[in-house]
């Protein structure tokens, strides 16, 4: 009797959830990790072309670190389509404004460029305190 490999499918998947407290530690480092929970690739039945990944709730946005000259010198770019409509932020401002997009925009641009990636960004909620609504899921 030959063994053959069987092939994941989406029935097979199962969505976990994970806590990531960010508070004092490195955005890009951090990053890395989340993107890696959100894609699955620490699964065993892992495939490329399916939404393996788990659910990622971020705690303490506002309270992560970034190294060197980043707080003053990174620039955050935005663009509207209009003549004049570029828009630019500071980490520092966008710290103050908004703190989970800084979580967000990292994973975003750590995330694959296919259809996937609206669905697997989805899957990650990210907030500036540590209060969160998803505590009956870590149960």
């Amino acid at each position: 009797m030959q063994k053959q490999t069987k092939s994941t499918k989406i029935g097979d998947v199962k969505h976990g959830w994970h806590l990531v407290d960010v508070k004092d530690k490195i955005l890009g480092r951090v990053a890395v990790e989340i993107a890696g929970k959100l894609i699955g690739k620490s699964k065993p039945y892992f495939v490329r072309n399916l939404d393996c990944g788990d659910y990622v709730v971020v705690i303490n946005a506002k309270h992560v670190k970034v190294t060197g000259r980043k707080e003053k010198e990174k620039v955050y770019t935005r663009y509207s389509g209009y003549p004049g409509g570029l828009h630019k932020k500071m980490l520092w401002e966008l710290r103050a404004d908004k703190p989970d997009e800084i979580i967000r925009r990292a994973v975003m641009g750590m995330l694959p460029k296919n259809h996937l990636r609206s669905i697997l960004i989805s899957r990650l909620h990210v907030r500036p305190e540590g209060t969160h609504e998803f505590a009956d899921k870590f149960k």
